[in-house]
């Protein structure tokens, strides 16, 4: 099951679980959109896979499987 991660790791942004603005890679990590097709274009900075728009999970599903409350630093994006 996706962990839904709460914001993007290059720039910090809030990524709710309904966002359509989420990019992630094959290992969920995640990135907005403007991240991911901008600085990162279209890639991991961690793994170099692939970034594609992160599903939506249903409203009545997060509720038995809520999104991930841990955020992940933004300095990991730079390295």
């Amino acid at each position: 099951m996706l962990e839904l991660r709460p914001n993007c790791e290059c720039c910090d942004k809030d990524l709710p679980p309904d966002s359509l603005e989420a990019r992630i890679c094959s290992f969920e990590c995640t990135f907005c959109v403007a991240c991911a097709e901008g600085t990162l274009a279209h890639r991991c900075p961690n793994c170099q896979g692939e970034l594609v728009r992160r599903p939506v999970r249903p409203a009545a599903a997060l509720v038995r499987h809520p999104a991930s409350t841990t955020r992940y630093p933004a300095a990991s994006a730079a390295e």
